[in-house]
């Protein structure tokens, strides 16, 4: 089998006419087509990145949380991404554990639970019980990031951490290898809707290099003004879970909304 890069993208030469699949740790972020070369009798098999779309809930309607749930569901997105905030690590209260435990019989794809709380380790086997898939905890909210990473592996679930605006890449060097996934707040914590930040860029790059250098296959998770005029720069950086609130939600067809999203974001 022959590997080959054309126009950035991959291309897997089967001379038996199979199809080369390429498995990346359980996550939907690759699509594979295969063309027909009649000239070299083989098929060419077209590897493409894609990225993971993971609608915020918090910019959902409340009063119809089933409903919207639902509409997620039939979309094209892959994830729920659900905010939980407690009024002291962030100027904000969200939800807690009744209306996670009601969004999780309704949703069909995994719930990305995003810890915006003091202390999170309090309550790790709690949201792990009532349905959440990942947990992703602030480097700046845990004295013992390594403690509670361990904790969330030992509840079930996939474990993430999270860095605000101010916070570099770089202290992440050493935990990195424990980490699934790392979220990168494209905004200050707290509230939907806001700018997004372009520093972002950066601080992607460096991430995607950190993890290159170390033989990992982390993913990095963009949350925070995420709309189409930077989707496709963040996956071109390195991103590849892109959280929108306020974007799809406020969309005058989320579905479509949604499904356009995933396209421009396909490499």
């Amino acid at each position: 089998m022959k590997l080959r890069l054309i126009t950035g993208v991959l291309l897997f030469i089967n001379q038996n006419s199979s199809l080369f699949a390429l498995k990346r740790s359980g996550v939907r972020s690759f699509a594979f087509y295969t063309i027909f070369a009649p000239t070299t009798q083989h098929y060419i098999h077209i590897m493409s990145k894609q990225a993971i779309i993971a609608p915020s809930v918090l910019a959902a309607d409340f009063a119809n949380l089933q409903r919207d749930i639902e509409m997620i569901n039939k979309s094209e997105a892959d994830w729920f991404h659900i905010d939980v905030m407690d009024g002291q690590f962030v100027p904000n209260i969200s939800y807690g554990m009744p209306v996670i435990e009601a969004i999780k019989k309704h949703a069909t794809k995994p719930l990305d639970v995003h810890l915006m709380i003091e202390k999170p380790e309090r309550y790790i086997e709690t949201f792990a019980k009532i349905g959440a898939d990942i947990i992703t905890v602030h480097y700046e909210a845990t004295v013992h990031l390594h403690r509670t990473l361990t904790q969330i592996k030992n509840a079930g679930c996939k474990a993430g951490v999270v860095l605000n605006l101010s916070t570099p890449v770089s202290v992440l060097e050493d935990i990195l290898p424990e980490c699934y996934m790392v979220l990168i707040m494209s905004i200050n914590p707290g509230f939907g809707g806001q700018k997004f930040e372009e520093i972002t860029y950066n601080k992607v790059r460096k991430l995607k290099k950190m993890i290159t250098d170390q033989g990992l296959d982390t993913l990095i998770e963009i949350d925070g003004g995420v709309t189409n005029k930077n989707a496709k720069q963040l996956v071109e950086a390195g991103a590849d879970v892109l959280v929108a609130g306020s974007y799809i939600f406020n969309a005058e067809n989320p579905i479509e909304t949604t499904a356009d999203l995933k396209k421009i974001t396909t490499l």
